[in-house]
């Protein structure tokens, strides 16, 4: 009798726990158009499959009456379960205890789960939606957020970290989704900022609305703080699985590969007309990588942000690739500070977790003007240079077409360890285009010209012919093929499967000191 006295005992605890703060504050939460935590667990979760932890812990403060509200799980759900038979570990703030503010119990239960992820390389999921540190704890809830913080980064390069935001994410608790890999943002429910409207309506005297300074749209647009903007809670869920597709369960193992109904050396005869006759017309490089792409498949990452550069992933005869491309279609295709801050990431995590890198280039250079100047574009645009040459993952390289100055060595060339470098006959290799440099090398023939127009339109098809085109580099070796364009999807799967056991080290360092 005792034993079911205590087993009953047990259920009543846990039956009070699973309702948070209660049915009103559930209410309350289904009216914003939000889920709970649990729902939003229950909904990521392959069924039946969630084992959570500390689900009975309370915290220990006695400050400012809170010795009187004790609420089972402290206002975080914690856990380990499946995506698509995959294990992953965890967490949901629940707003309904005590607003999701974090707590040292609440940071306590996040830390351990972070932990055994790290132990176990497992990917880690954290569903943000949380008023902030809870005040009346002080220092204590300080130096939680400060633990989370130290384990983002212990982790980072480890095991996958994803964020959703799914409510508010304010002050200190913005650093943790900064640091994760992906950031996903619910449009109308979700905001991101390091002070909120009223303090900046008190120091700057700006009037914005919560929406304006930190929403899903701002975040994925202006400041790229958000990977992901997505309609519903529901919408961020597929976007988690699809993502966690793609990647590896730690740096210590490979993707994951699909079985692939796509053949190999399916042509795509669109590619050998997709590049216009005029130079300075645009074309959408998305057309190009669908084309090639397993079944047309293509998984954008930071879609919204500096759209001049296009990064995501996709398979090729089942495996996952990581995709950098130029975009011709915005800003023809230019490096700019946003451009190369959004590849850079975008490289080095492909890099990290052991995911081959495909680059299409067509680029004429690096955005010039006083803004990107005075912005940092060197420091920016070296980021990019770094992150190439310090990945040691397959990277190929396919030039369309421009492929012009520095911008054409930050591309994963040859020239800071490209492995296989690809040109399409249309590609334009050159130290910059043909106006410019037959202004620079005939400045004085032209200059002396009773016909200045003809004699620089002379000069102009000269330096074509001769320089802008695959063959100079090819005849270097900096060019290892220039490939008929419809052949692309062959060539570049025949290079990833010569690649795949590819072994390459660096000196042995503590680490590098990226420009940061």
């Amino acid at each position: 009798m005792k034993t079911k006295a205590a087993i009953s005992e047990l259920k009543k605890r846990k039956e009070a726990a699973y309702l948070g703060g209660g049915e009103k504050k559930i209410s309350n939460q289904h009216k914003k158009g939000k889920l709970t935590a649990r729902e939003r667990i229950n909904s990521l979760l392959d069924d039946n499959s969630f084992e959570e932890f500390d689900l009975l812990k309370e915290h220990r403060c006695t400050n400012f009456g809170l010795e009187n509200q004790q609420l089972p799980t402290d206002g975080v759900i914690t856990g380990y379960g499946k995506i698509d038979s995959r294990p992953v570990f965890i967490f949901a703030h629940d707003f309904t205890v005590f607003g999701g503010s974090l707590s040292e119990t609440f940071a306590e239960k996040i830390i351990k789960i972070m932990d055994m992820a790290g132990q176990v390389g497992a990917p880690l999921i954290g569903l943000n939606d949380s008023g902030g540190a809870r005040i009346q704890e002080g220092i204590g809830s300080l130096s939680g957020y400060g633990e989370i913080f130290f384990r983002n980064v212990k982790y980072s390069g480890v095991i996958p970290q994803i964020s959703a935001i799914m409510g508010p994410c304010a002050g200190g608790a913005v650093y943790s989704p900064a640091i994760t890999d992906f950031n996903v943002m619910v449009k109308d429910t979700s905001s991101m900022f390091v002070t909120g409207p009223k303090v900046v309506k008190t120091v700057t005297n700006e009037d914005v609305d919560f929406e304006t300074l930190g929403g899903a749209v701002i975040s994925s647009t202006k400041s790229g703080n958000a990977h992901f903007a997505v309609e519903d809670e529901k919408d961020a869920f597929r976007t988690i699985k699809k993502l966690l597709s793609y990647l590896p369960q730690n740096n210590s193992s490979k993707p994951p590969t699909q079985s692939c109904n796509d053949p190999k050396n399916r042509e795509a005869d669109n590619l050998d007309t997709i590049i216009p006759d005029n130079s300075h017309m645009p074309y959408c490089i998305q057309e190009v990588i669908t084309s090639v792409v397993d079944n047309g498949d293509f998984f954008e990452i930071h879609k919204l942000y500096a759209p001049n550069i296009i990064v995501g992933f996709a398979r090729l005869n089942g495996k996952s690739v990581g995709i950098v491309a130029n975009q011709p279609n915005f800003l023809a295709g230019v490096l700019d500070i946003n451009a190369s801050r959004k590849a850079a990431r975008f490289v080095r995590f492909c890099d990290t977790f052991n995911i081959p890198l495909i680059t299409f280039v067509d680029v004429p250079g690096f955005l010039p003007g006083t803004t990107q100047e005075y912005g940092g574009i060197i420091t920016h645009g070296a980021k990019l240079l770094y992150a190439y040459s310090e990945a040691t993952v397959p990277k190929i390289s396919v030039i369309t077409r421009k492929a012009y100055g520095g911008a054409y060595i930050v591309m994963s060339s040859k020239h800071i360890a490209g492995d296989i470098n690809y040109a399409w006959p249309t590609a334009e290799i050159a130290v910059m285009g043909a106006k410019g440099a037959a202004e620079i090398i005939f400045r004085k023939e032209i200059k002396d010209a009773e016909n200045h127009d003809k004699i620089l339109n002379e000069k102009i098809e000269f330096y074509q012919n001769e320089f802008e085109n695959p063959y100079q580099a090819a005849k270097r070796g900096y060019i290892d093929d220039v490939i008929i364009p419809a052949q692309t999807r062959r060539k570049l799967i025949s290079a990833l499967e010569v690649l795949d056991s590819k072994k390459k080290t660096r000196p042995p360092r503590k680490h590098g000191n990226i420009p940061l």
